[in-house]
């Protein structure tokens, strides 16, 4: 498949299989976390075989069962820290779904195991990731139009639509989808610039990063600069 395709295949799974991930998707996970953590200035951390997390009420409340795996998503506290992990942990989502593993972005539906990892003085949680072998694949959710987060037109050029359409398949807290692209030149370089934005609401930052992974896969580097 190709991205697009892994994007629109990937849907929020809260029920896993009593089933160990296989070691060479564990590699594969492990190794893209490294990468992430040196890239973005992160401690992402892969924590495996640990039932404890998503045992409470709120997990069962919040219809999870069989998470013994999951991806903390640590790093330093800063302004920046939510959308830097809503960029970076859908890296690995997407990886993860490649890979033929289904997950679940988790803000609250989970207990903090102080032993599972490794919180280093200055540094923040800000969500884990559930990660396994689904029971099922999830479902799919309704989206907005792409004119309802975008200034996109029938003129705009093909690499802004396919970001917008793709940052349309990213997951977001409640589904809210609260976050805005709009497609400017910059007047000395006429070169395109995208800038992105997002409303209050629960997590939106961390949604915008998610968002914004999306749309930068989709629409190749190569074609804009962030604004």
């Amino acid at each position: 498949m190709n991205i697009t395709e892994v994007m629109k295949a990937r849907h929020s799974v809260r029920q896993y299989l009593d089933k160990p991930i296989e070691t060479e998707a564990l590699t594969a996970i492990k190794e893209e976390i490294e990468a992430c953590n040196r890239e973005g200035g992160l401690n992402i951390q892969l924590v495996t075989d640990e039932p404890k997390a998503f045992s409470g009420f709120m997990a069962k409340y919040g219809k999870f069962s069989g998470v013994t795996n999951y991806i903390a998503l640590v790093g330093p506290k800063s302004s920046d820290l939510g959308q830097k992990c809503g960029y970076y942990g859908e890296r690995l989502v997407l990886l993860a779904q490649q890979l033929g593993l289904n997950t679940c972005w988790v803000a609250m539906s989970y207990k903090k195991i102080p032993e599972a990892f490794k919180i280093n003085s200055g540094e923040k949680l800000t969500v884990v990731i559930s990660l396994g072998y689904g029971t099922n694949q999830g479902e799919e959710h309704k989206s907005k139009e792409a004119s309802q987060v975008s200034n996109i037109t029938e003129e705009s050029p093909d690499w802004f639509k396919r970001g917008v359409e793709a940052a349309l398949l990213a997951p977001t807290a409640m589904n809210q989808q609260k976050f805005n692209f709009t497609l400017t030149e910059d007047n000395e370089n006429d070169k395109c610039m995208v800038e992105a934005e997002t409303g209050k609401g629960f997590y939106t930052d961390i949604d915008l990063g998610i968002a914004k992974y999306h749309f930068e896969i989709a629409a190749g580097t190569d074609n804009f600069s962030w604004k």
